[in-house]
Protein backbone atom coordinates (compact mmCIF):
# COMPACT_ATOMS: atom_id res chain seq x y z
CA UNK A 1 0.00 0.00 0.00
CA UNK A 2 2.82 2.44 0.81
CA UNK A 3 4.30 1.93 -2.67
CA UNK A 4 0.94 2.68 -4.31
CA UNK A 5 0.57 5.83 -2.23
CA UNK A 6 4.10 6.97 -3.10
CA UNK A 7 3.46 6.43 -6.82
CA UNK A 8 0.20 8.39 -6.61
CA UNK A 9 2.03 11.23 -4.85
CA UNK A 10 4.83 11.25 -7.43
CA UNK A 11 2.27 11.27 -10.25
CA UNK A 12 0.42 14.16 -8.60
CA UNK A 13 3.61 16.18 -8.23
CA UNK A 14 4.36 15.70 -11.94
CA UNK A 15 0.83 16.79 -12.86
CA UNK A 16 1.09 19.82 -10.55
CA UNK A 17 4.49 20.86 -11.99
CA UNK A 18 3.09 20.70 -15.55
CA UNK A 19 -0.03 22.58 -14.49
CA UNK A 20 2.03 25.37 -12.92
CA UNK A 21 4.43 25.56 -15.87
CA UNK A 22 1.48 25.96 -18.26
CA UNK A 23 0.37 28.94 -16.17
CA UNK A 24 3.69 30.76 -16.37
CA UNK A 25 5.41 29.41 -13.27
CA UNK A 26 9.09 28.56 -13.60
CA UNK A 27 9.67 25.35 -11.66
CA UNK A 28 13.01 25.70 -9.87
CA UNK A 29 13.03 22.45 -7.90
CA UNK A 30 11.01 19.34 -7.21
CA UNK A 31 11.33 17.24 -4.08
CA UNK A 32 13.76 19.70 -2.47
CA UNK A 33 15.04 18.06 0.70
CA UNK A 34 16.82 19.15 3.85
CA UNK A 35 16.99 17.86 7.41
CA UNK A 36 13.55 19.31 8.18
CA UNK A 37 11.80 17.45 5.34
CA UNK A 38 10.78 17.94 1.73
CA UNK A 39 9.16 20.66 -0.35
CA UNK A 40 7.18 19.15 -3.22
CA UNK A 41 7.72 22.00 -5.71
CA UNK A 42 9.58 25.30 -5.61
CA UNK A 43 8.59 27.70 -8.39
CA UNK A 44 8.81 31.34 -9.29
CA UNK A 45 6.02 33.47 -10.74
CA UNK A 46 5.84 37.23 -11.19
CA UNK A 47 8.81 37.78 -8.87
CA UNK A 48 7.30 35.63 -6.10
CA UNK A 49 9.02 32.49 -4.85
CA UNK A 50 6.31 29.88 -4.40
CA UNK A 51 6.60 26.75 -2.27
CA UNK A 52 3.95 24.25 -3.33
CA UNK A 53 2.46 21.44 -1.26
CA UNK A 54 0.79 18.92 -3.55
CA UNK A 55 -2.19 16.92 -2.23
CA UNK A 56 -3.27 14.06 -4.47
CA UNK A 57 -6.37 11.98 -3.80
CA UNK A 58 -7.92 9.04 -5.63
CA UNK A 59 -11.43 9.68 -6.84
CA UNK A 60 -13.41 12.67 -7.99
CA UNK A 61 -13.06 14.92 -4.94
CA UNK A 62 -9.57 16.09 -3.95
CA UNK A 63 -10.95 16.88 -0.52
CA UNK A 64 -10.48 20.01 1.44
CA UNK A 65 -6.85 20.50 0.46
CA UNK A 66 -6.01 23.62 2.43
CA UNK A 67 -7.97 22.41 5.42
CA UNK A 68 -6.08 19.11 5.38
CA UNK A 69 -2.89 20.93 6.36
CA UNK A 70 -2.50 20.38 10.10
CA UNK A 71 -0.84 22.89 12.41
CA UNK A 72 2.21 20.61 12.56
CA UNK A 73 2.39 20.44 8.75
CA UNK A 74 1.93 24.23 8.53
CA UNK A 75 4.85 24.74 10.91
CA UNK A 76 6.98 22.26 8.97
CA UNK A 77 6.22 23.99 5.65
CA UNK A 78 7.10 27.39 7.11
CA UNK A 79 10.38 25.96 8.47
CA UNK A 80 11.15 24.35 5.11
CA UNK A 81 10.56 27.63 3.28
CA UNK A 82 12.97 29.38 5.64
CA UNK A 83 15.51 26.57 5.20
CA UNK A 84 15.28 26.91 1.41
CA UNK A 85 15.89 30.65 1.59
CA UNK A 86 18.87 30.13 3.88
CA UNK A 87 20.34 27.24 1.85
CA UNK A 88 20.20 29.36 -1.30
CA UNK A 89 21.53 32.49 0.41
CA UNK A 90 18.45 34.48 -0.54
CA UNK A 91 17.78 37.78 1.23
CA UNK A 92 15.38 37.72 4.17
CA UNK A 93 13.07 40.12 2.33
CA UNK A 94 12.62 37.75 -0.65
CA UNK A 95 8.88 37.65 -1.39
CA UNK A 96 7.49 34.14 -0.97
CA UNK A 97 4.33 32.22 -0.24
CA UNK A 98 3.11 28.66 0.26
CA UNK A 99 0.45 27.34 -2.10
CA UNK A 100 -1.43 24.06 -2.25
CA UNK A 101 -2.25 22.22 -5.46
CA UNK A 102 -4.97 19.60 -4.93
CA UNK A 103 -5.43 16.91 -7.54
CA UNK A 104 -8.18 14.31 -7.84
CA UNK A 105 -6.84 11.29 -9.73
CA UNK A 106 -9.13 9.27 -11.97
CA UNK A 107 -8.97 5.49 -12.22
CA UNK A 108 -7.35 5.64 -15.68
CA UNK A 109 -4.36 7.80 -14.77
CA UNK A 110 -5.91 11.15 -15.59
CA UNK A 111 -6.44 14.22 -13.44
CA UNK A 112 -10.17 14.59 -12.78
CA UNK A 113 -9.67 18.02 -11.22
CA UNK A 114 -6.84 20.34 -10.25
CA UNK A 115 -7.28 23.13 -7.73
CA UNK A 116 -4.53 25.69 -7.12
CA UNK A 117 -4.83 27.59 -3.84
CA UNK A 118 -2.37 30.50 -3.57
CA UNK A 119 -1.39 31.58 -0.04
CA UNK A 120 -3.00 28.40 1.34
CA UNK A 121 -0.53 28.22 4.22
CA UNK A 122 0.22 31.32 6.22
CA UNK A 123 1.57 31.95 9.70
CA UNK A 124 -1.10 31.92 12.36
Amino acid sequence: MAERRRRLGDWGETVAARYLACRGYHVLARKWRCAAGEIDIVAQHDGMLTFVEVRTRSGRDPGMAAESITDAKRARLMALASAFLEAHHLPADTPWRIDVVAIAAGSHGQAMSIEHIPYAVEEK
